[in-house]
């Protein structure tokens, strides 16, 4: 009985210390990522990021946002690592000191969409400038995100290419119960036709489509609510194909410099795996009927590296 207790005392003990630490090991490899909606509403991290605990154990706490409040968290060291599609906006957080390094993991475009009706006609146009000065001059119903997310940004772009005369407001939105200022650029004398409702793309796309409205839209998402989901909306894309509607995304691992606090090693770990053979065949392979929704940026690293894991396991990596 004494033998008994006395394995009891050491057991329990040495059982409570492993438990704590195994739980201590969990939350060391958790990291805090803020994203634009569009990688979350299409989809996408529902296919890589369980891929990537297997391979790496590494978990991922997902912020869903817009780019420029996914940019504010990395700023402001809310977050290990940020994974947005507003390059500009990068290479500057990059240069300020808040982000390490870019890399460059994939792309899609932006298209614009609108109802069959078309009251601004300009289904088939590639150019973009020209598809947003016609909804312009029809007065067109058309929905902002007006959200300072990548989407919301480049429309802004879009309309200073339009020729259109534009006013700046500025605005407050908010974001997990924070005031944030924005200022914004849209068309004068708009108010009848031009509604920014500050909400994510998926908000923004159900919200055109019960308007019948025009708006503006990554491709990825606008095809996961296209045609991944049981009730379909019946927006269409009316411009497509301008090069100035390139989508790149990139992802970013904070700075330690700047916030020593975050877990940098495992963020840039979480950066080299989306980067991996794996991780680019895994998004350019994930497809919503038939429909691929983004496009692998690191190919040419890709073909690289397998031809050197062809020669280093070549039972693993069998020849072409």
């Amino acid at each position: 009985m004494k033998k008994r207790n006395l394995i009891l005392k050491v057991i329990l003990p040495l059982t409570a210390i492993l438990l704590i630490y195994g739980v201590a090991l969990g939350e060391d490899k958790i990291i805090k990522m803020a994203t634009t909606t569009s990688t979350q509403a299409s989809g996408l991290l529902d296919v890589l990021l369980p891929e990537l605990e297997k391979d790496t154990g590494i978990l991922v706490k997902v912020f869903a946002k817009g780019t420029g409040a996914a940019i504010r968290d990395g700023i402001d060291g809310n977050v290990d690592v940020i994974f947005v599609h507003a390059k500009e906006r990068e290479e500057k957080f990059i240069k300020e000191g808040y982000g390490t390094k870019r890399y460059a993991v994939m792309h899609n475009d932006f298209v614009i969409l609108g109802h069959s009706d078309d009251p601004a006609g300009i289904r088939g146009q590639s150019n973009a400038a020209a598809a947003l000065a016609g909804i312009a001059k029809a007065e067109a119903l058309f929905i902002s995100r007006g959200d300072d997310s990548g989407t919301h940004t480049k429309e802004q772009a879009l309309w200073q290419t339009t020729g259109v005369p534009l006013e700046v407001r500025k605005t407050e939105i908010l974001k997990k119960g924070k005031k944030t200022e924005i200022c914004f650029a849209f068309p004068e004398n708009s108010i009848a036709w031009y509604i920014s409702i500050g909400q994510g793309m998926g908000k923004t796309i159900m919200y055109a489509d019960e308007k019948d409205a025009y708006t503006l839209s990554d491709r990825g998402t606008y095809i996961k609510y296209k045609y991944g989901r049981k009730e379909s909306i019946d927006l269409e894309i009316m411009c497509e194909g301008d090069s100035f509607l390139n989508n790149p995304y990139g992802v970013i691992p904070v700075n330690p410099a700047r916030h020593p606090h975050v877990k940098h090693e495992l963020a840039e770990k979480f950066a080299s795996w989306l980067i991996s053979p794996k991780a680019q065949s895994l998004i350019a392979n994930y497809r919503l009927m038939g429909n691929q929704l983004f496009y692998p940026d690191n190919v040419t690293t890709m073909g690289d590296r397998l031809k050197t894991a062809r020669k280093i396991q070549p039972s693993v990596y069998p020849p072409e």
